[in-house]
């Protein structure tokens, strides 16, 4: 049986996939209650990563960890809660960084040990959804939405990155949902809504059996 507390659902995949979006759907469908990736008080250190990321790249992401770790408790104390991204995904953006060389060794180091001494403080979601597009696709719903330090990164950074997830997500060590979403819009089109939600509803059902067993 899970502990009390345990978050609900996670949602995760590349920047622009429709995270947020869906986070609002399950919220409704579910009645849980939402937990959005937290950007207002990031958005200064991500500007500055795009414009000199070597420079920024350890600062920006430690601060993400730190704020996704606390996040990831408040959600941990009501339980009943979906998720925009989690403490769970960050590392992925510390390795690419350290691939490209924005992250020197040490400094990865230094975050990977403290990553893995929060991980000690949280319990995996009770389901994770990945929501898988390509590359080209993730970048047309990017201009679409218009953020200012997102619409001008160039291509490779967003390949590179759905690459990462990709191998992310093959050793995932939880219980988790794929989606392919490059033709799907469940925000305008109420057959993909409900293909989405039943697809989710059903893996929810999954999870509960396989712990009673």
């Amino acid at each position: 049986m899970d502990r009390p507390g345990n978050v609900e659902i996670v949602i995760d995949g590349v920047t622009g996939v429709g995270k947020s979006s869906l986070v609002k759907i399950l919220c409704e469908e579910f009645h849980l209650k939402s937990f959005n990736e937290m950007f207002e008080d990031q958005n200064r250190l991500l500007n500055k990563f795009f414009h000199d990321r070597p420079k920024w790249a350890f600062p920006m992401q430690t601060n993400f960890l730190t704020n996704r770790f606390k996040q990831y408790r408040q959600a941990m104390k009501i339980g009943n809660a979906v998720m925009d991204r989690s403490i769970y995904s960050d590392k992925i953006f510390a390795r690419m960084y350290l691939a490209y060389g924005y992250m020197m060794p040490e400094e990865y180091a230094v975050y990977n040990n403290l990553l893995h001494t929060m991980l000690e403080h949280v319990e995996p979601p009770k389901l994770l959804v990945y929501l898988r597009v390509n590359t080209d696709e993730a970048i047309r719903r990017i201009r679409k939405r218009g953020r200012e330090d997102e619409v001008d990164v160039e291509r490779e950074y967003w390949d590179t990155l759905n690459k990462f997830y990709e191998e992310n997500y093959k050793n995932y060590d939880g219980r988790m949902l794929t989606l392919q979403v490059d033709h799907l819009d469940y925000v305008h089109r109420e057959e993909d809504r409900l293909f989405v939600v039943n697809q989710i509803k059903a893996a929810r059902e999954k999870a509960k059996f396989s712990q009673s067993v």
